[in-house]
């Protein structure tokens, strides 16, 4: 497959997140419980995924782990986030709530360095600052952090809380996921974080259940189904193309989520919002920048020498 395809599939699974996002904002609106959502999102996502997985014969080594409690941990952590990302999707406008979603990859480098004892040289630090900038000024108007913006009302707040709570979670759930790569394989990290979203939402969904009306109920199935395509897509994609090369792409995301949001609830992008998503953006492109050179530097860099046996 060329570098070309795996782009556009990674263009599809970007897209298919964002129309996810949106039936989320949807159900949200209409009052479907968060634990109901996180159901129906995991479970049919992981009828996909196990489907695919017999199809590609590959599903006993999905199943197979040496580390249960690692994916337990890391399970909770992206299902917790899964949690709040749901609840400012359904307060916040889609390009907000997909902005502020950028600040994981930010998050990631710094925990990164103090977790992981990763090497995080000076141009990241600077890129995470100024990320941080973004973000900062993205959820300006919701805190009411200055005089000459009127503050956005109680749920919108929470709804900025929730997104950043979010990405927090979701850069510690990729810190976790680093860790399990050492022993894990990609089915088996993929089919247990599947899993346990899916037991998350079981266990809550007898004590918050709704039943929705059939809009609803083809909304909660096409969330599920949306987003296990679309994360089958994102590894494909990966599978064929560096990911230096697939990582400037999911900022189409702000554009598919800025055109969705305005298509179907009529939401106009505030100043801030433009003015925070562009920084963040800026940011984010050019760690991607930066690695991509460094690591064409030690490809160029020849290994070093050693001696022949038996010399001192």
């Amino acid at each position: 497959m060329s570098v070309s395809r795996a782009i556009l599939i990674k263009i599809v699974s970007v897209a298919l997140f964002a129309l996810m996002s949106a039936l989320v904002r949807y159900v949200g609106e209409a009052g479907i419980p968060l634990g109901q959502v996180v159901f129906f999102r995991s479970a049919f996502a992981l009828i996909l995924l196990v489907a695919m997985y017999a199809v590609r014969r590959e599903l006993a080594v999905a199943v197979r782990t040496r580390r249960p409690l690692g994916h337990v941990g890391r399970g909770s952590i992206a299902v917790f986030g899964m949690f709040l990302n749901f609840a400012a999707l359904a307060r916040l406008p889609l390009v907000d709530a997909t902005a502020i979603s950028f600040a994981a990859p930010m998050i990631t480098v710094a925990l990164a360095a103090l977790v992981l004892s990763e090497r995080v040289r000076a141009y990241r630090w600077t890129a995470v600052a100024i990320g941080f900038g973004g973000v900062l000024v993205m959820l300006w108007p919701y805190l009411g952090l200055g005089r000459l913006v009127t503050a956005g009302s109680a749920e919108a707040t929470v709804g900025a809380l929730c997104a950043l709570g979010a990405a927090f979670s979701n850069a510690f759930a990729v810190i976790q996921t680093r860790r399990l790569t050492d022993s894990e394989t990609t089915p088996s990290i993929v089919f247990y974080f599947s899993l346990i979203c899916t037991i998350a939402g079981a266990v809550v969904l007898p004590f918050v259940w709704m039943t929705p009306t059939l809009p609803q109920l083809a909304a909660l199935i096409a969330i599920g189904i949306l987003g296990g395509l679309s994360h089958l897509l994102l590894t494909e994609s990966y599978r064929y193309a560096p990911a230096s090369v697939m990582a400037p792409f999911d900022y189409l995301a702000l554009l598919f989520a800025f055109l969705i949001g305005w298509a179907a609830f009529g939401e106009i992008p505030t100043v801030w919002a433009y003015g925070g998503a562009g920084i963040v953006v800026l940011s984010g492109l050019f760690v991607i920048w930066r690695e991509r050179q460094l690591a064409a530097r030690r490809r160029q860099t020849p290994p070093p020498r050693l001696p022949p046996p038996g010399d001192v």
